[in-house]
């Protein structure tokens, strides 16, 4: 067997091992199991480079191949759904965006392979000795063009993974992300080299191999590092947002195109395939060190200790925080926020925050580096040692260094946040206390290189410690004022509905009064079942609308005639004891209105004008037009308002003068008019009586 046919199978057995090994550790999420049939596909593809290798036919050659390629085509849809979803706690928020993109990658490169399988290679050539390459069809470079783009934004998908853990998060997946980049940028370079030179170079597969094999010996490094695949991180939405993949990429690209255009018009260059390989190691290693936290951090005390600056640019460190918190409304978010911010400032790998419950009982679990959810659920602190843990917050309000106390509740918090490393510094509290209050508690421990906490530190502790405070405190005030808000508006609304169904009780309540008087007139009967009819068709009316509480009050015109929705209103008044009806409905052109809630303003006015008149006065109903209007006015002899009530509470909701009345009534019946375009007056005098006029639009077409 050739040295590049044993390196395949060798990679072959390496990937499935892994596969099997990842599937046989139990758990049922959807990154795990991308992982595994992912690693099965990549092992399969080098099963069929292993028999490419050894075949003998140039024939036998191109048909492996031709295999080889179609097992390929998997891989786009199956690795960008385990990049999607490797890690991240919104992992179902990214499957849910980016479905068709998931869709396309899974059908247009496999449907693409099997479909034009037989044109995806097209010749074999012999270039050298021992050196094949095999001339693509236009279905093949197509097909390499997919698999170019699919294996950048596996890499793009990566990185906005890798970026958004930090601390122990990132020690735990940081060499899954570098295994399965280096795995993946190569596979970019071998298809930018089949797309440059129209063909596959059967000795790049052996790279292909190599790729997998070092990756099957970096990845169960992250495997072997407990709670892997328990990593919970929430990555920003924004697709390109500080690519470093999409950079490194386009300047990969750029040069490659570049070069082999000189060295086209030179006359060739039998190491060019080489030297774009460097260059693709090269920026590799260029990115696996701008991602690197010790990198970092020995840049900047290398800074510190040779050009004489503090640890800390505490006006960069304070824009850095507050800019990148200041778009975290919600709290979750803000504390997830927050820990990843405070990680980086202090080059920490564990960064926790815990806050206190409503009852002052309990400390609840808000976000980490290295703490699941499922994992902190079974560490928070409750009970006396919430309780003791708080009142010492309360009473000591600077940071604490909780290695070096013995006290009961330090003892509390370390069992709450246990540290990773034996040689990863101090554990330090700092609490979150605002207007005396203490709102939780910040926990930073394993800091890169184990070094410890300064004064430095101490200081710009309590700065981020007050900082975060005064925002969850904010952020709590806010929440209890939006919560405050949605209570008034729903009690308005369902002021709304009680009123409407204290007016429909008034109309029954006449009808019961005055049938004891006609029960034998056939005609009030059937008037009566009318208007019980009609009661139940508004009482429906009204649960039907108890689904749409948060809508804008919505009119649904029509052309009508004023006077009809008057007399409909009226129906039933005339016959009421005691109190004399006069109506003068004078003719009026036909307007557009909606009869249901003019009808309400009908119904308010003459309601109120008879409880005014306390059933024994004289309520007046007219219709008219004046200069553009349609008026309709109801007056009443009654007992009037006072100039003071007028201007300021009239029509102002839970305003009344009625000892059983809601203060609803003229609230409502304002608003129903303004959304017609009209407006509603009133002439009132304590113990006169009151006039209201509504002024409707003519209207000749509908607005």
């Amino acid at each position: 067997m050739s040295g590049p046919g044993v390196l395949a199978i060798l990679s072959a057995i390496g990937g499935y091992a892994l596969a099997l090994t990842v599937a046989v550790r139990g758990g049922h999420s959807i990154a795990r199991w991308a992982f595994v049939g992912g690693m099965a596909q990549l092992a399969t593809e080098c099963v069929f480079n292993g028999l490419t290798a050894n075949a003998i036919l140039s024939a036998e050659m191109v048909d492996w191949q031709r295999w080889r390629l179609i097992a390929t085509s998997f891989l786009p849809g199956v690795w960008l759904l385990f990049s999607l979803s490797y890690s991240r706690g919104n992992a179902r928020e990214f499957l849910t965006g980016s479905r068709l993109l998931l869709a396309a990658a899974f059908l247009l490169p496999v449907g693409l392979a099997i479909s034009c399988s037989e044109r995806l290679i097209v010749s074999i050539d012999l270039i050298g000795p021992d050196h094949w390459l095999l001339r693509l069809g236009a279905p093949g470079l197509a097909l390499h063009f997919l698999l170019l783009v699919s294996y950048v934004l596996i890499l793009m998908n990566l990185e906005r993974t890798f970026r958004s853990a930090v601390g122990t998060m990132r020690w735990r997946i940081k060499f899954m992300i570098l295994g399965l980049g280096l795995l993946f940028a190569v596979r970019a370079y071998t298809s930018s080299q089949a797309l440059l030179f129209r063909g596959l170079d059967l000795s790049l597969q052996s790279v292909n191999s190599g790729a997998l094999l070092l990756g099957c010996l970096l990845i169960p490094r992250s495997l072997l590092r407990a709670g892997h695949f328990d990593v919970d991180l929430y990555p920003s939405q924004a697709i390109l947002y500080r690519s470093i993949t999409v950079l490194l990429a386009g300047i990969y690209l750029l040069i490659v195109g570049v070069f082999a255009e000189v060295v086209t018009f030179l006359g060739g260059d039998a190491a060019f395939t080489l030297k774009a390989f460097l260059v693709l190691v090269s920026l590799v290693v260029l990115a696996m060190l701008l991602l690197s936290d010790r990198v970092k951090l020995q840049t900047r005390r290398f800074v510190s200790r040779h050009f004489q600056r503090p640890l800390h640019d505490y006006r960069t460190v304070w824009r850095t925080f507050t800019e990148g918190t200041a778009s975290s409304v919600e709290q979750a978010e803000f504390c997830r926020t927050a820990v990843r911010l405070i990680a980086d400032i202090f080059q920490v790998l564990s960064a926790s925050i815990w806050l206190v419950d409503d009852k002052k009982e309990k400390l609840a679990f808000a976000a980490s580096t290295s703490l699941s959810e499922m994992k902190a659920a079974h560490l928070e602190p409750h009970g006396t040692d919430a309780v003791e843990i708080i009142r010492h917050l309360r009473q000591h309000p600077d940071p604490v260094d909780v290695e070096s106390s013995r006290e009961t509740w330090v003892a509390a918090l370390r069992r709450c946040h246990p540290d990773e490393f034996t040689q990863g510094g101090s554990r330090v509290c700092v609490p979150l206390i605002s207007s005396g209050e203490v709102l939780g508690l910040i926990l930073v421990c394993d800091r890169v290189g184990g070094s410890a906490f300064s004064l430095q530190d101490f200081d710009l502790l309590k700065c981020v410690g007050g900082q975060v405070a005064s925002s969850l405190h904010n952020a709590q005030l806010s929440q209890k004022l939006v919560e405050a808000k949605e209570l008034e508006a729903f009690q308005t609304m369902s002021a709304f509905f009680v009123h409407d169904l204290k007016n429909t009780a008034s109309t029954l309540n006449l009808m019961l009064q005055n049938l004891p008087v006609h029960f034998d007139d056939p005609a009030f009967r059937a008037d009566a079942l009318r208007g019980i009819s009609k009661t139940v068709i508004h009482i429906n009316h009204l649960i039907d609308r108890l689904s749409h509480l948060r809508h804008d009050l919505k009119i649904q015109p029509s052309e009508s005639d004023l006077n009809e929705v008057v007399s409909r209103a009226l129906e039933g008044w005339e016959k009421a004891s005691q109190v004399v009806l006069v109506k003068e409905l004078r003719p009026l052109p036909r307007i557009f209105l909606d009869q249901e809630q003019v009808l309400k303003v009908v119904t308010n006015l003459v309601i109120n004008a008879t409880e005014a008149v306390d059933g024994k006065g004289l309520v007046r109903i007219e219709t008219s037009q004046r200069d553009g209007w349609t008026v309709l006015s109801v007056a009443d002899n009654g007992c009037g308002m006072t100039p003071e009530f007028l201007n300021r509470s009239l029509f102002r909701p839970f305003q009344t003068t009625k000892k059983t009345g809601l203060g609803i009534g003229m609230f409502q019946s304002k608003m129903i008019v303004e959304a017609h375009q009209g407006r509603l007056e009133v002439e009132s005098e304590l113990g006169k009586g009151t006039t209201f006029r509504v002024f409707l639009p003519l209207q000749t077409e509908k607005r």
